[in-house]
Protein backbone atom coordinates (compact mmCIF):
# COMPACT_ATOMS: atom_id res chain seq x y z
CA UNK A 1 0.00 0.00 0.00
CA UNK A 2 2.73 2.27 0.66
CA UNK A 3 4.73 1.74 -2.94
CA UNK A 4 1.37 2.38 -4.47
CA UNK A 5 0.79 5.53 -2.34
CA UNK A 6 4.44 6.58 -3.49
CA UNK A 7 4.09 5.09 -7.08
CA UNK A 8 0.57 7.61 -7.68
CA UNK A 9 2.08 10.37 -5.92
CA UNK A 10 5.39 10.48 -8.06
CA UNK A 11 3.08 10.34 -11.30
CA UNK A 12 1.63 13.65 -9.97
CA UNK A 13 4.67 15.08 -9.02
CA UNK A 14 5.91 14.93 -12.80
CA UNK A 15 2.65 16.07 -14.33
CA UNK A 16 2.93 18.83 -12.31
CA UNK A 17 6.90 19.45 -13.10
CA UNK A 18 6.28 18.99 -16.07
CA UNK A 19 3.60 21.85 -16.50
CA UNK A 20 5.65 24.08 -14.88
CA UNK A 21 8.30 23.68 -18.01
CA UNK A 22 8.69 26.50 -20.49
CA UNK A 23 7.89 24.58 -23.31
CA UNK A 24 4.23 24.98 -21.66
CA UNK A 25 3.93 28.96 -22.45
CA UNK A 26 5.14 28.35 -25.87
CA UNK A 27 3.42 25.02 -27.08
CA UNK A 28 -0.09 25.23 -26.56
CA UNK A 29 -0.65 21.42 -28.23
CA UNK A 30 2.34 20.61 -25.40
CA UNK A 31 0.32 22.66 -22.56
CA UNK A 32 -3.11 20.53 -23.74
CA UNK A 33 -1.39 17.42 -23.07
CA UNK A 34 0.58 17.87 -20.04
CA UNK A 35 -2.58 19.27 -18.79
CA UNK A 36 -4.75 16.67 -19.81
CA UNK A 37 -1.62 14.50 -18.46
CA UNK A 38 -2.35 16.29 -14.89
CA UNK A 39 -5.90 15.41 -14.83
CA UNK A 40 -5.42 12.26 -15.37
CA UNK A 41 -2.47 11.63 -12.71
CA UNK A 42 -4.46 13.23 -9.91
CA UNK A 43 -7.95 10.86 -11.14
CA UNK A 44 -5.42 7.76 -10.38
CA UNK A 45 -3.87 9.14 -7.57
CA UNK A 46 -7.47 10.00 -6.13
CA UNK A 47 -8.99 6.62 -7.10
CA UNK A 48 -5.66 4.97 -5.86
CA UNK A 49 -6.01 6.70 -1.91
CA UNK A 50 -9.68 5.19 -1.65
CA UNK A 51 -8.61 2.05 -2.87
CA UNK A 52 -5.88 1.99 0.21
CA UNK A 53 -8.29 3.55 2.56
CA UNK A 54 -10.48 0.43 1.67
CA UNK A 55 -7.90 -2.02 1.74
CA UNK A 56 -6.43 -0.33 5.13
CA UNK A 57 -9.71 -0.79 6.65
CA UNK A 58 -11.19 -4.15 5.27
CA UNK A 59 -7.98 -6.20 4.63
CA UNK A 60 -5.22 -4.83 6.76
CA UNK A 61 -6.67 -3.82 9.78
CA UNK A 62 -9.05 -7.45 10.47
CA UNK A 63 -5.69 -9.47 10.01
CA UNK A 64 -4.67 -7.54 12.49
CA UNK A 65 -7.30 -7.41 14.89
CA UNK A 66 -7.31 -11.54 14.10
CA UNK A 67 -2.89 -11.55 14.81
CA UNK A 68 -3.83 -10.24 18.51
CA UNK A 69 -5.44 -13.39 18.87
CA UNK A 70 -2.41 -15.39 18.88
CA UNK A 71 -0.64 -14.25 22.18
CA UNK A 72 -3.67 -14.81 24.40
CA UNK A 73 -3.93 -18.26 23.00
CA UNK A 74 -0.02 -18.93 23.93
CA UNK A 75 -0.61 -17.99 27.32
CA UNK A 76 -3.51 -20.30 27.48
CA UNK A 77 -1.21 -22.93 26.36
CA UNK A 78 1.77 -22.25 28.40
CA UNK A 79 -1.10 -21.87 31.08
CA UNK A 80 -1.83 -25.75 30.44
CA UNK A 81 1.63 -26.99 29.91
CA UNK A 82 2.84 -25.08 33.61
CA UNK A 83 -0.78 -27.33 34.75
CA UNK A 84 0.54 -30.68 33.28
CA UNK A 85 3.54 -30.02 34.55
CA UNK A 86 1.87 -29.29 38.40
CA UNK A 87 -0.37 -32.73 37.48
CA UNK A 88 2.48 -34.91 36.77
CA UNK A 89 4.65 -33.96 39.78
CA UNK A 90 2.03 -34.60 42.20
CA UNK A 91 0.71 -37.65 40.15
CA UNK A 92 4.44 -38.98 40.53
CA UNK A 93 4.39 -38.16 44.21
CA UNK A 94 1.40 -39.82 45.00
CA UNK A 95 1.70 -43.23 42.98
CA UNK A 96 5.73 -43.21 45.57
CA UNK A 97 3.50 -43.46 48.21
CA UNK A 98 1.38 -46.35 47.03
CA UNK A 99 4.51 -48.15 46.55
CA UNK A 100 6.05 -47.86 49.73
CA UNK A 101 4.66 -50.19 52.83
CA UNK A 102 1.08 -49.15 54.10
CA UNK A 103 2.40 -47.58 57.44
CA UNK A 104 0.49 -45.22 59.28
CA UNK A 105 2.87 -42.19 58.38
CA UNK A 106 2.61 -43.42 54.66
CA UNK A 107 -0.65 -43.70 54.48
CA UNK A 108 -1.27 -40.30 56.26
CA UNK A 109 1.06 -38.38 53.74
CA UNK A 110 -0.61 -40.60 50.59
CA UNK A 111 -4.14 -38.97 51.98
CA UNK A 112 -2.13 -35.41 52.14
CA UNK A 113 -0.62 -36.33 48.27
CA UNK A 114 -3.93 -37.49 46.99
CA UNK A 115 -5.82 -34.17 48.56
CA UNK A 116 -3.47 -31.97 46.92
CA UNK A 117 -3.23 -33.37 43.45
CA UNK A 118 -7.29 -33.19 43.14
CA UNK A 119 -7.51 -29.59 42.75
CA UNK A 120 -4.61 -29.51 40.68
CA UNK A 121 -5.87 -32.12 38.19
CA UNK A 122 -9.47 -30.68 38.01
CA UNK A 123 -7.43 -27.28 37.00
CA UNK A 124 -5.31 -29.29 34.40
CA UNK A 125 -8.04 -30.81 33.17
CA UNK A 126 -9.95 -27.66 33.11
CA UNK A 127 -7.46 -25.43 31.18
CA UNK A 128 -7.10 -29.09 28.28
CA UNK A 129 -10.60 -29.38 27.66
CA UNK A 130 -11.09 -25.81 26.78
CA UNK A 131 -8.28 -25.75 24.34
CA UNK A 132 -9.40 -28.98 23.35
CA UNK A 133 -12.74 -27.22 22.25
CA UNK A 134 -11.58 -23.68 21.04
CA UNK A 135 -8.74 -24.06 19.47
CA UNK A 136 -10.38 -26.55 17.06
CA UNK A 137 -12.82 -23.93 16.01
CA UNK A 138 -10.71 -20.86 16.05
CA UNK A 139 -8.23 -23.10 13.53
CA UNK A 140 -11.48 -24.18 11.34
CA UNK A 141 -13.53 -20.45 11.54
CA UNK A 142 -10.22 -18.67 10.09
CA UNK A 143 -11.49 -19.07 6.46
CA UNK A 144 -15.18 -17.27 7.23
CA UNK A 145 -12.98 -14.75 9.07
CA UNK A 146 -10.16 -14.36 5.99
CA UNK A 147 -13.13 -14.57 3.19
CA UNK A 148 -14.94 -11.09 3.57
CA UNK A 149 -11.46 -9.72 3.68
CA UNK A 150 -10.47 -11.34 0.54
CA UNK A 151 -13.66 -10.19 -1.07
CA UNK A 152 -12.77 -6.86 -0.25
CA UNK A 153 -9.71 -6.89 -1.61
CA UNK A 154 -10.47 -8.32 -5.29
CA UNK A 155 -13.64 -5.84 -5.57
CA UNK A 156 -10.84 -3.00 -4.64
CA UNK A 157 -8.54 -4.08 -7.29
CA UNK A 158 -11.40 -4.31 -9.88
CA UNK A 159 -12.89 -1.00 -9.16
CA UNK A 160 -9.38 0.51 -9.46
CA UNK A 161 -8.33 -1.08 -12.44
CA UNK A 162 -11.53 -0.26 -14.47
CA UNK A 163 -11.22 3.19 -13.38
CA UNK A 164 -7.55 3.04 -14.26
CA UNK A 165 -8.64 1.72 -17.98
CA UNK A 166 -11.14 4.60 -17.97
CA UNK A 167 -8.47 6.92 -17.74
CA UNK A 168 -6.14 5.91 -19.57
CA UNK A 169 -8.43 5.35 -22.16
CA UNK A 170 -9.51 8.73 -22.30
CA UNK A 171 -6.31 10.37 -21.72
CA UNK A 172 -5.36 8.36 -24.77
CA UNK A 173 -8.12 9.42 -27.13
CA UNK A 174 -6.98 13.60 -25.93
CA UNK A 175 -3.52 12.49 -26.79
CA UNK A 176 -3.79 10.69 -29.77
CA UNK A 177 -3.09 13.01 -32.73
CA UNK A 178 -5.52 12.48 -35.75
CA UNK A 179 -3.54 11.48 -39.18
CA UNK A 180 -0.51 9.40 -36.99
CA UNK A 181 -0.37 5.57 -37.24
CA UNK A 182 0.78 3.45 -34.75
CA UNK A 183 3.75 3.15 -36.94
CA UNK A 184 4.49 6.47 -37.22
CA UNK A 185 4.09 7.28 -33.67
CA UNK A 186 6.52 4.23 -32.77
CA UNK A 187 9.13 6.15 -35.41
CA UNK A 188 8.91 9.82 -33.74
CA UNK A 189 9.21 7.91 -30.39
CA UNK A 190 12.22 6.15 -31.66
CA UNK A 191 13.65 8.81 -32.47
CA UNK A 192 12.99 10.95 -29.78
CA UNK A 193 14.81 8.08 -27.54
CA UNK A 194 17.74 7.78 -29.93
CA UNK A 195 18.35 11.55 -29.57
CA UNK A 196 18.16 11.09 -25.28
CA UNK A 197 20.24 8.47 -25.85
CA UNK A 198 22.80 10.52 -27.70
CA UNK A 199 23.26 13.47 -24.59
CA UNK A 200 26.10 13.05 -22.52
CA UNK A 201 24.14 13.14 -19.51
CA UNK A 202 23.41 9.75 -20.16
CA UNK A 203 25.54 6.94 -18.98
CA UNK A 204 26.09 3.78 -21.18
CA UNK A 205 25.15 0.26 -19.19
Amino acid sequence: MENSSTMSKSAVKISLDLLSNPLCEQDQDFLNMVTALDTAMKRMDAFNQEKVNQIQKTVIEPLKKFGSVFPSLNMAVKRREQALQDYRRLQAKVEKYEEKEKTGPVLAKLHQAREELRPVRDDFEAKNKQLLDEMPRFYSSRLDYFQPSFESLIRAQVVYYSEMHKIFGDLTQQLDQPGHPDEQRERENEARLSELRALSIVADD
